[in-house]
């Protein structure tokens, strides 16, 4: 095992170095000087922390093992004004790249949303199993096709909370009418038991719920919600039930990969897969730290779980929609069919190894 993501990096640089030096003869620096410049276009703000260093990561490291021959430059949503455009902007052209999450895609293509996270569905290994040996990655693409784009893992936060909220939630009846940011298909669901869902981007988000826009509002966990603020406005804070494995995306358009030189498609899909694991890491971390700091610094904040009954009546809508959704989509049937039965599998084994142990070790 690799002692430090560092050192990995430093290997795969290596690789890639070695890769290059025999695919394509021996080089002077002058001969790399750059010759693809892409732009990125991300749905976070300038200076977002953990998603947005997963993005600068993988630029760099994509500068580095090129040796200067590939530079992507990155704009956030404060530059190019389009938090949820991601998509339509890669297919365009307009960028070359974007960074986003696949569910806020929904209204334009529902099957884009397994590949960020259902609710109830896989925790993070599991996840990341079905994409890379369990035909995910291949799904994927048949999706993203039709949009021209290719589309990689771009790094896990794994299971998020259940989100803030402005009053207890007791009973069904008190998610009647209740205003809350959610997207993807916990959205969905949600609206199916009577909350009035809407979507924020992320840089309002604080706004919205300060200002009664909202009464409700799930974003990440520990490792992003508390340098948002919310638990300044909000003091529940339930656990989660509707992201396991919250999975980015990094959006490629397929013409411009394309033409691409094979060693310089080798670097970009590495430096990606690189930065995206590195995320995974940095966002567990960054939660276990804020967490441990909830109780001693925010005495305020009531942890809390939603009931039995509630979470049945979730379980409940979510399998009517799914099935609602399959008898109209061959192709959402398919993917909903690969994660089922990918899960059942890998969850026998979660279920005797992490969940075991877990259970008896449990302070």
């Amino acid at each position: 095992m690799f002692k430090s993501v560092k050192s990995f990096k430093l290997l795969v640089g290596l690789f890639a170095a070695v890769a290059l030096l025999l695919g394509n003869g021996f080089y002077t620096p002058a001969d790399a000087a750059p010759k693809y410049r892409w732009k990125l276009a991300q749905t976070w703000g300038s200076g977002f922390p953990i998603f947005g260093d997963a993005v600068i990561e993988m630029a760099d490291l994509v500068k580095e093992m090129s040796n200067g021959e590939m530079e992507i430059r990155i704009d956030s949503a404060n530059k190019h004004k389009a938090a949820f455009g991601i998509l339509d902007m890669v297919n365009a052209g307009q960028y070359e790249m974007g960074h986003s999450a696949s569910y806020y895609w929904k209204g334009k293509d529902a099957n884009t949303m397994f590949f960020t996270t259902m609710p109830f569905g896989m925790i993070a290994p599991e996840q990341y199993a079905w994409f890379y040996y369990g035909g995910g990655m291949e799904l994927m693409k048949k999706v993203y096709d039709k949009h021209g784009v290719y589309a990689f893992p771009g790094g896990n936060t794994s299971n998020q909370m259940g989100g803030w909220f402005r009053k207890e939630i007791n009973s069904l009846d008190d998610l009647k009418g209740l205003k809350m940011r959610i997207p993807g298909f916990a959205g969905e669901v949600l609206s199916k038991l009577g909350v009035v869902v809407t979507n924020i981007a992320p840089g309002e988000l604080y706004t919205a719920l300060d200002r009664g826009t909202i009464d409700a509002l799930e974003w990440v966990g520990p490792s992003l919600d508390l340098n948002m603020g919310f638990q300044k406005i909000a003091p529940y804070y339930y656990t989660g039930w509707h992201e396991p494995a919250t999975e980015l995306q990094f959006l490629v358009n397929q013409k411009k990969f394309d033409a691409l030189p094979k060693h310089l498609q080798t670097i970009l899909t590495t430096a990606m897969k690189v930065a995206a694991y590195d995320m995974y890491a940095n966002s567990y971390h960054a939660s276990a730290i804020n967490w441990a700091s909830i109780e001693k610094e925010y005495p305020d904040v009531k942890i809390r779980t939603f009931s039995p009954k509630i979470i049945a009546a979730m379980k409940k809508a979510n399998e009517e929609l799914l099935t609602e959704m399959s008898a109209k989509d061959p192709t959402f049937k398919e993917i909903l069919t690969s994660q089922k039965e990918y899960m059942k599998k890998a969850r026998k084994w979660t279920a005797i190894s992490d969940y075991a142990y877990l259970k008896d070790n449990l302070e």
